[in-house]
């Protein structure tokens, strides 16, 4: 068996996009940002930034579409 986990905490990139699937299920995807900043060996200071695609189905989907907007913060997990 295999298990994969991924926790996300970042701000929301475009205000999410909600639909229904055929079978009626509510669907809503958005974008996710998150910052890392570091300083390398020689001292130089570096930020970076990294894009994530999310979608979230049914009751999750409800919760998000009712509450995030671009700009806001969120933990996916």
């Amino acid at each position: 068996m295999n298990f994969n986990k991924v926790i996300i905490a970042g701000n929301v990139t475009k205000d999410p996009d909600s639909r229904t699937l055929p079978s009626g299920q509510p669907v809503v995807s958005f974008g996710v940002a998150t910052n890392r900043r570091y300083t390398d060996q020689g001292g130089n200071k570096h930020e970076s930034v990294e894009f994530h695609n999310v979608v979230a189905f049914g009751k999750w989907a409800d919760v998000c579409s009712r509450y995030l907007t671009k700009g806001s913060p969120v933990l996916v997990e």
